[in-house]
């Protein structure tokens, strides 16, 4: 049996983004100064440098822009293999997140996928990715 998946540690600049997760809501930072969308969370902007960096829920719908299967994890609690992916988001934005839901060897660049949200215990919602219905 896997060890559990290590539980990600809030800080002040990714509360806003865990409890959006906790609504059930995918949310990420939008530049005030050029509109780009920004995933991870910076406290810059590395378009502009901009300060102001609200989250703006996004709709969770969006397809594969890249992925990657993983055979060998370095973290306790991945399950090999599993897929990591940058999601294009109609807003404009780019997520990244893991694609479950189906064999790794479906995935295809511009697959279309939707956000939904799984406790991971002792934490909470966390976002994945699966094939869009």
């Amino acid at each position: 049996m896997d060890d559990p998946r290590p539980a990600p540690t809030p800080s002040p600049l990714t509360a806003p983004y865990w409890d959006a997760c906790r609504r059930g809501e995918l949310a990420l930072q939008r530049c005030s100064d050029c509109g780009r969308f920004v995933h991870f969370p910076e406290p810059a902007c590395p378009y502009c440098g901009g300060t102001e960096l609200p989250y703006e829920t996004v709709g969770g719908r969006g397809a594969v822009h890249t992925f990657s299967v993983v055979h060998r994890t370095f973290l306790p609690g991945f399950a090999t293999p599993y897929i990591v992916a940058w999601v294009d988001l109609p807003e404009g934005a780019r997520a990244f997140g893991d694609v479950t839901g189906c064999p790794p060897e479906d995935v295809r660049v511009g697959m279309p996928v939707e956000v939904y949200f799984a406790d991971l215990e002792g934490f909470g919602p966390m976002p994945h990715w699966r094939p869009a219905a």
